[in-house]
């Protein structure tokens, strides 16, 4: 994605080098796969991660003192562009449907970061906190991306932002309380498959984002198959297979590898807002 001497984002918020105590619960999109998987690998149990994840007691270390590498500075310019575009998108977007979109802002950190939604760790990913309409990445998730996940290339991060971005704009849509709020009034299995249509829906809108960048005249050859390749690698059935050799589907939160895909590559040939109900469609 061509970024160089492009207008960069006013709203984000660079907290590197501070670091808190714990994660917190109440937090939202791709993130929280991280942790299980990395749990999983090293033989740890996903159940006791989730419930810490909620009580807030997965402890994080100390302040240290925090020197950003080049590629990091590159990286955080690139990510301030991309958070650049999508207001410019979803502006337009919203203008359209007689809406006025709010920009969210962006929290860059490392290690650990308090937001709206609790104390959060690197190792629970990018996140978008509905409760102060913020997105927080830890600019070293490329690195697990590019590494763990198979999934190199800007434009697999580009799609990570777009995603958390969705979310936001599900929260200014009023979609996200409408899941949220069933939480604990339904069965789990049924508050996971709403969870799913609301996780597919934000790839829907990150793909609607690319069609409007495409548009404009940003993309570069293979940036779709990056945003593709990243949307695959993190779908639940890919993830649990890789790290625990089976799959539960009553647990996917997130949606398989296959409708991710496809549902970012529906808002990427769509490019409107319409056609992104998740929660009505036939199939998912």
């Amino acid at each position: 994605m061509e970024t160089k001497g492009r207008r960069k984002s006013r709203n984000v918020e660079d907290r590197r080098g501070m670091s808190k105590g714990a994660i917190g619960g109440g937090i939202g999109g791709i993130g929280i796969i991280i942790v299980i998987i990395f749990t999983l690998l090293n033989g740890g149990d996903a159940g006791d991660v989730l419930n810490q994840v909620n009580q807030g007691q997965i402890q994080q270390g100390s302040n240290t003192e925090y020197v950003p590498t080049d590629e990091e500075e590159e990286l955080a310019e690139f990510v301030s562009v991309v958070l650049a575009d999508t207001e410019d998108v979803w502006q337009e977007l919203f203008k359209e449907q007689g809406l006025t979109y709010e920009n969210p802002t962006l929290v860059l950190f490392t290690d650990s970061v308090q937001s709206g939604c609790g104390v959060a760790g690197a190792a629970v990913g990018p996140f978008y906190c509905p409760a102060d309409h913020k997105l927080y990445i830890d600019l070293s998730f490329y690195k697990e991306l590019r590494d763990n996940f198979g999934a190199p290339g800007d434009f697999a991060m580009a799609y990570v932002v777009a995603h958390e971005v969705g979310h936001h704009v599900q929260t200014l849509l009023g979609t996200s309380q409408q899941v949220h709020e069933l939480n604990g009034k339904v069965s789990e299995k049924e508050y996971n498959a709403q969870s799913v249509k609301l996780e597919l829906q934000a790839d829907y809108y990150a793909g609607v984002w690319t069609n409007h960048v495409q548009d404009l005249g940003y993309l570069e050859s293979g940036d779709i198959n990056e945003a593709l390749t990243a949307a695959n690698a993190i779908g639940d059935d890919k993830i649990q297979m890789e790290a625990q050799g089976y799959i539960v589907p009553d647990s996917f939160t997130h949606g398989t590898s296959e409708q991710r895909v496809r549902w970012f590559n529906k808002g990427f040939e769509n490019g409107t807002i319409e056609g992104g109900d998740t929660f009505n469609a036939d199939v998912l």
